[in-house]
């Protein structure tokens, strides 16, 4: 018997979303063609774990599987009385059926997603292209009993990205479901979450139907130094004591390359300060830049250094906490 795409998955049927998208990404990265070059058992099971990912890993399409609409491979179970349902003609069930359109037949190319695996169906079984005896002769386009002419479903896929490749822009190499290779250009600004969209690069459409289009949806990997927030950088800046007593010139990483800021003379840790046009491009403009200061003492702190500082206190003795300590009432 045929895995079920959950069992392909290693999953329950009522895992929940997210644990499926964990089970797929963890599978796709192990079985992936670029880290297995050569092995054809795991290229198979890639496609395999890809194919039952588009098939559960969407709400709506696993609901239909559960459902038994559909089958392990997105294949509609019983595509007649669906056509029919749908048409409202014989058999059908009317205005009130959720699969009713008050457009009647121009949105069959919205719908390429439901229609295109169908019809590629029944013209595997030899049966008719255009629709049960009794239905439509045709779709929008005409043609005929045998003329039907459907998109092809939009695929669906996601892509880790590098954290400067998503700020500045770049190029990534996509591994498809089918083996195929696509080069993807990441735009300037590109945020986690985002989708691009790859006209043509879908699945096959039907009759002459355009193929559909393959949609990716990028994953930031996060950076060890920098942190987004929109188009603004974040970036904490460890400082001596000196450079916060005295202030000074430092060097300062930013997304762009290395630059130099001036630290002000009595700088104190969490100071912020603002480099502009620093940040993301949006457009023509950019983000800042937000460098948050940090005191960091030496890692051994030599009696020169203590004798300093405790004849300093003797005479210079202060309370930072004594507006913290008043607003929370205990003064």
């Amino acid at each position: 018997m045929a895995k079920t795409p959950y069992e392909v998955l290693g999953v329950a049927p009522d895992a929940s979303q997210d644990d499926i998208r964990k089970a797929y990404r963890k599978l796709a990265k192990k079985l992936h063609p670029d880290l297995n070059p050569g092995d054809a058992d795991a290229e198979a099971r890639f496609k395999e774990v890809g194919q039952a990912y588009r098939v559960v890993g969407d709400e709506e399409s696993r609901g239909r599987f559960d459902r038994g609409e559909i089958d392990a491979t997105g294949a509609e179970q019983q595509p007649h009385p669906f056509y029919r349902s749908h048409a409202g003609g014989p058999g059908g069930r009317g205005h009130d059926h959720p699969y009713h359109s008050t457009r009647g037949f121009e949105d069959f190319e919205d719908l390429g997603d439901v229609f295109s695996e169908l019809f590629r169906q029944q013209a595997a079984r030899g049966g008719p292209q255009g629709g049960p005896q009794g239905g439509p002769r045709g779709g929008p386009r005409g043609g005929g009993r045998h003329g039907f002419h459907a998109r092809g479903g939009d695929l669906r896929y996601r892509l880790e990205v590098d954290f400067m490749d998503a700020a500045r822009g770049g190029r990534a190499r996509v591994t498809m479901a089918d083996g195929r290779t696509l080069d993807v250009t990441i735009p300037v600004g590109a945020h986690d979450g985002m989708t691009l969209r790859l006209a043509g690069h879908g699945g096959p459409g039907f009759g002459d139907g355009p193929p559909g289009d393959a949609l990716i949806e990028l994953a930031v990997r996060a950076h060890p130094v920098f942190r987004r927030d929109g188009d603004d950088i974040h970036l904490e800046l460890p400082i001596t004591l000196d450079e916060a007593v005295l202030g000074g010139k430092v060097p300062v990483p930013t997304i762009h390359g290395p630059v130099t800021v001036t630290v002000p003379k009595g700088s104190s840790s969490g100071r912020v300060l603002r480099l502009r046009g620093k940040g993301v491009r949006a457009g023509r403009d950019h983000g800042d830049q937000l460098v948050a200061l940090r005191i960091v003492l030496p890692a051994t702190v030599d009696p020169e250094l203590e004798r300093i500082v405790t004849e300093w206190r003797a005479g210079h003795a202060y309370d930072p906490r004594a507006g913290l300590m008043k607003e929370a009432g205990h003064a």
